[in-house]
């Protein structure tokens, strides 16, 4: 089996868990599923960055120690998972044993090669961003960008890794692996970023403004700084698992894109003499109602509120099939409930419940074999042919909100089928030449569903097996032969009924 593995950014413990946290484990929870699927060995890690100076002044203003503070944040984003049917395979903390010896064991290999050196440092420094800045950092008009919130001038001592005399090499890593990116336009931002010189990263805090961090191995009296000791999470969570480093995907947002990830993240493992991760895929924002996400006025979604009413897979439906991967999208209620009702409940929902009901009806409840086919059945048999050959590279190429239009494009055309060949009236007819009919219909009907729950498999995993449920089906353990169109149901039995997505309450 070949190894996957892939990675979320691991969420900052300064503030709960909102639905862009909500959408970036969908999406890595859709591919990890997806490449198991596929047949891969998949380790799928996500987690919590727990150092740093506001987590410090946070546990400082509510009065307790900052390992309890991060032990409660990190317990509301650990809690998301399961509210979003998330299979992680790992969860890391960067408060762990295991995190913090892989930190100090690589600063110390940097050290001893000579790649930190200490040095006195005098400029800004912006507190809610925990970096220091630049002129160039300012507005045209000498200001600060609201980003960084307050900004002081410092003098400090520190140490430095030489992350300047790597720019070149990045810059030619980057011109001769231009898929390093997805999306590809990113590549080239970053690409335009690096035709400024960089400056050495300052890679240290003095514990007598900083208490919150791991020790520096070489000199106590520092602490890491946050970003050298949270991008470590990648390769401390799997330094011990032979086989799975360098990573095939690191799933991020674009606000996190530069420098760290785009920067600073293949320069420290090419300084360590470590592979670099395989790609980066960049993710772009959620707005609500056409407004940036913010909680100080309220315009923010609670993930949990969703999934209350409409179950877990209608939002991770709808977080899927609205974002192309790598944009920006808007959230607003009714586009939800456009989606849910129209997509959902009258589509798929209605094939469900057409297909249990006929074949209970019509067929005592057991799929029938299919009769000869004619040309209806075969055009929609062409028709999954053709929507199957399109699903599968366009969810290797993570267009997965077009590859959920092309399922539900098949699920349109087999209620459209299901309207032509009308069950109901086949049903009442004493004709052999009918009878026939209707068996082949409602074993049509039956494989069709069958198929195309197969297809939503990695992005509607609950609804997937309850599908399976009810049509009396056990899948086989490879997902590909499962795209076959052919006999598997003949002679299940069936439920009565199933209600996937039942009618929301009217708004009060």
């Amino acid at each position: 089996m070949k190894s996957f593995y892939i990675t979320t950014a691991i969420d900052y413990v300064n503030g709960s868990p909102h639905l862009g946290h909500a959408y970036e484990k969908v999406l890595t929870d859709v591919i990890a599923r997806f490449r198991r699927q596929m047949g891969d060995r998949v380790h799928f890690l996500t987690g919590t960055d727990e150092h740093g100076q506001k987590v410090q002044q946070s546990a400082r203003a509510r009065g307790i120690a900052p390992q309890q503070y991060v032990d409660e944040v990190s317990g509301e984003f650990r809690a998301l998972l399961p509210q979003l049917n998330i299979s992680n395979d790992d969860f890391i903390r960067t408060t762990e044993e295991r995190h913090k010896r892989v930190v100090r064991q690589l600063l110390q290999q940097l050290f001893d090669k000579g790649e930190i050196y200490l040095a006195e440092y005098k400029g800004f420094y912006s507190t809610r961003q925990e970096q220091f800045l630049q002129e160039k950092d300012r507005q045209p008009d000498g200001s600060w960008p609201e980003i960084f919130g307050e900004v002081t001038e410092i003098t400090e001592t520190n140490y430095f890794f030489k992350l300047q005399r790597y720019q070149e090499w990045l810059v030619d890593f980057l011109a001769k692996h231009d898929d390093f990116i997805f999306p590809r336009y990113r590549q080239k931002q970053v690409l335009e970023f690096l035709k400024e010189p960089l400056n050495d990263l300052c890679i240290s805090r003095p514990r007598e403004r900083l208490e919150w961090g791991i020790p520096l191995p070489f000199d106590e009296k520092y602490v890491t700084y946050v970003w050298f000791d949270a991008l470590v999470n990648y390769y401390s969570a799997v330094a011990d698992r032979p086989g799975f480093w360098p990573a095939d995907f690191h799933v991020i947002g674009k606000d996190i894109l530069l420098p760290p990830h785009a920067v600073y993240w293949p320069i420290m493992l090419h300084a360590l003499g470590l592979p670099l991760p395989k790609a980066l895929l960049v993710h772009g924002w959620w707005s609500v109602n056409g407004v940036k996400m913010s909680k100080s006025t309220g315009n923010f979604i609670v993930p949990g509120d969703y999934t209350g009413e409409f179950g877990v897979d209608a939002l991770r439906y709808f977080l899927v099939r609205e974002m192309n991967v790598g944009q920006d999208s808007d959230f607003t209620r009714a586009q939800f409930l456009v989606r849910y009702n129209s997509e959902l409940a009258n589509n798929f929902g209605n094939l469900v419940n057409r297909t249990l009901n006929m074949t209970n009806r019509f067929g005592g409840g057991i799929v029938p074999a299919a009769g000869p086919t004619e040309e209806t059945e075969q055009e929609l048999q062409a028709l999954w042919e053709k929507t199957r050959g399109e699903v599968i590279p366009l969810c290797e190429g993570f267009q997965f909100h077009t590859a959920l239009e092309k399922t539900f494009g098949f699920i349109t055309a087999t209620n459209a089928y299901i309207e032509k060949r009308a069950p109901w009236k086949l049903g009442k007819s004493a004709e052999p030449k009918d009878q026939a009919l209707l068996r082949t219909s409602l074993a049509t009907m039956a494989e069709a569903l069958r198929l195309a729950a197969a297809l939503l498999q990695a992005v509607m995993p609950a609804t997937t097996e309850k599908i399976n449920a009810v049509l009396g089906y056990t899948p086989g353990p490879v997902w590909r032969e499962e795209l076959t169109w052919g006999t598997k149901l003949t002679g299940a039995k069936v439920a009565e009924a199933l209600v996937l997505f039942p009618r929301p309450a009217p708004a009060k």
